[in-house]
């Protein structure tokens, strides 16, 4: 018949006359593991109270779990196993005292460099977070590249309506003079050029010799979102945000082409010149 040695009797009885905690009781109050606590009993740091002999099972004490946070906290402030053994095992209580009040001091410290740290990471973020508004509300936008096009601007005709649109071409063509008209020739094409705050209905042309009203839009790369009436503006004003942010660019023209989209209506290709 098995029986169990007399420590292990001698261990049980003890456990039942006073309080102790398994290893797994013990990690879990002070927030940690299982291994790490037979690690600090291997080096010397933190010795169970118990340590059953047959099964060598370790138990702890109240007082055990008290030291354990102690370690854990130090070395939240970056306090070596060592350093800390060191410290503990002082047999004057007052230095152990002075050097907790100290370590109070650092952790306070630490605390408050965390919180400023905290402080410019929730500015960094609301930034951040700025930005990506910015893109949602800009979805959609693409850089789009053109070659050279060569337009000629309307003298009285600042936008598209539902009076000039159906029939702007003729407008152009009585914008040359008759002995020019067959040299040329226009894309069936309207769209509006700003620059400087005052804006012209244009029409692009495929053939064209040089008259007053032609204007150059160069060849590059154009930032570029398709919009509605209603939202022109904004969105003219946010891709020209995004080309002085994005692009370093201070954009000295915009154009906004005219899209059909259905009797009666149009949308816009708003563009702004942002890399040749």
């Amino acid at each position: 018949m098995n029986t169990k040695p007399l420590c292990y009797t001698k261990v049980k009885r003890e456990l039942q006359m006073k309080e102790y905690f398994s290893i797994g009781e013990a990690a879990k109050a002070a927030h940690t593991t299982k291994e790490t606590l037979r690690h600090y009993d291997r080096i010397g740091l933190v010795k169970p109270s118990q340590k059953d002999e047959w099964t060598n099972y370790r138990y702890y004490t109240e007082q055990d779990i008290v030291r354990l946070n102690t370690v854990r906290a130090l070395q939240l402030m970056d306090l070596s196993l060592q350093e800390i053994k060191k410290v503990l095992e002082y047999d004057d209580l007052e230095k152990i005292i002075d050097f907790l009040v100290q370590a109070e001091k650092k952790a306070d410290e630490k605390i408050a460099a965390l919180q400023y740290g905290k402080s410019k990471i929730r500015l960094a973020k609301a930034d951040y977070e700025r930005k990506l508004q910015g893109q949602q509300k800009l979805q959609g936008t693409f850089l789009k590249a053109y070659p050279e096009r060569v337009v000629l601007l309307s003298d009285t005709l600042e936008k598209p309506t539902l009076d000039n649109l159906w029939n702007y071409l003729s407008h152009f063509y009585d914008k040359v003079t008759p002995d020019l008209k067959e040299q040329f020739a226009f894309e069936d094409l309207a769209g509006i050029y700003t620059k400087n705050g005052v804006s012209r209905l244009f029409a692009v042309c495929i053939r064209y010799v040089e008259i007053d009203g032609l204007k150059v839009l160069p060849k590059g790369k154009y930032l570029c979102a398709v919009c509605a009436e209603e939202n022109r503006e904004q969105m003219l004003q946010e891709l020209i945000r995004i080309a002085r942010t994005n692009y370093g660019v201070e954009p000295a023209f915009t154009v906004q082409l005219v899209i059909v989209s259905g009797i009666l209506q149009w949308k816009y290709e708003v563009q702004v010149y942002v890399e040749p």
